[in-house]
C-alpha cells in the first residue's frame, strides 16, 4: 500500500486565504489527514477552522496566543496519524496538486525526507529579490555547513516520514523551524530528495509574514546546530 499523507496547516490570520486552501487540500486525492493548527489568530480564522473541522478528515488545534509557525508546526506533530507529513502553509502560494509527485518519492523505502522545490522549475515567479536573495543565501550557507546539495532550504514543503519527525528535538517558535529541521536532519545524515514544485509568491502587502529579522534567525539557527554537541541533536529519548 502507497505511504498516507498528513498536512499540517498552521495558521495565523489566514482567514482570506484559509477556505480556498482547505479545499484545495481536502481535494488532493493523496491526503488521508489534515491537521489545523490556529495559533492565536485575532481575526475569524478560528471560524474556519471549526467549519472545516466538521470534514472526518480534519483535526484541528489552537494556541491561546500567538506563538509562532514552528510552535503551530509542533502542536500538529503531536496530532498527525498518517506515515508520511508534509507542511503546508496557510496561504496559496504553495499548490497542493504536487503533493502526489512528493509522496511518490516515499515509495522507495531508503527515503526519509524529501523537499519541494521552487528552483527546480525555472517557470515560477520570485517573491522579490529581497526575498530570492535571502533563500539563495540560506541554501548556499546550509550546504556549505552540512555538506547538503539541495536547491531549495526555505521552502515550506518538507515532507518526512512520521517517526523520522517526531524523533527530531525540534524546540522551534517561530519560521526558524526551517533551518532547524533540516539542520537536524542533515546531522542526522539523511540524504534530502527533491522535487520541482509551483510556486505563486504573494507580496508583504497581501500578507506575507516572513522578513529580514526572519533570515538572521535562520543563519544563527544553522550555524548554532551545525556546532552544537551530538546530546543536542539526538533522537528524542523513546523514539
Amino acid at each position: 500500500m502507497p505511504p498516507t499523507l498528513s498536512v499540517i496547516v498552521p495558521a495565523y490570520n489566514e482567514a482570506k486565504t484559509l477556505p480556498a486552501l482547505l479545499d484545495l487540500v481536502l481535494a488532493s486525492p493523496v491526503v488521508s489527514e489534515v491537521v489545523v493548527v490556529d495559533d492565536g489568530s485575532t481575526d475569524a480564522t478560528g471560524s474556519v477552522v471549526a467549519r472545516y473541522a466538521r470534514d472526518a478528515r480534519v483535526r484541528t488545534a489552537s494556541h491561546e496566543r500567538n506563538r509562532g509557525k514552528g510552535a503551530a508546526i509542533r502542536t500538529g506533530i503531536g496530532l498527525v496519524t498518517g506515515d508520511v507529513v508534509i507542511v503546508q502553509d496557510a496561504d496559496l502560494e504553495y499548490d497542493p496538486a504536487d503533493y502526489g509527485a512528493i509522496l511518490r518519492e516515499f515509495d522507495d523505502p531508503s527515503v526519509s525526507v524529501v523537499y519541494g522545490s521552487r528552483r527546480l522549475l525555472g517557470a515560477n515567479p520570485i517573491a522579490g529579490l529581497r526575498f530570492y536573495l535571502g533563500g539563495v543565501t540560506l541554501t548556499w550557507l546550509t550546504n556549505l555547513l552540512y555538506g547538503t546539495r539541495i536547491t531549495d532550504e526555505p521552502t515550506c514543503y518538507k515532507a518526512f516520514r512520521a517517526g523520522l519527525l517526531r524523533s527530531l528535538p525540534l524546540s522551534c517558535e517561530g519560521f526558524e523551524f526551517c533551518p532547524e529541521v533540516t539542520a537536524l536532519v542533515a546531522r542526522r545524515g539523511l540524504a534530502i530528495r527533491e522535487v520541482p514544485i509551483r510556486y505563486a509568491p504573494r507580496t508583504a502587502a497581501e500578507g506575507k509574514k516572513i522578513g529580514a529579522r526572519h533570515w538572521f534567525e535562520a543563519v544563527a539557527t544553522l550555524v548554532r546546530l551545525r556546532f552544537a554537541s551530538r546530546e543536542r541533536v539526538r533522537p528524542l529519548t523513546g523514539s
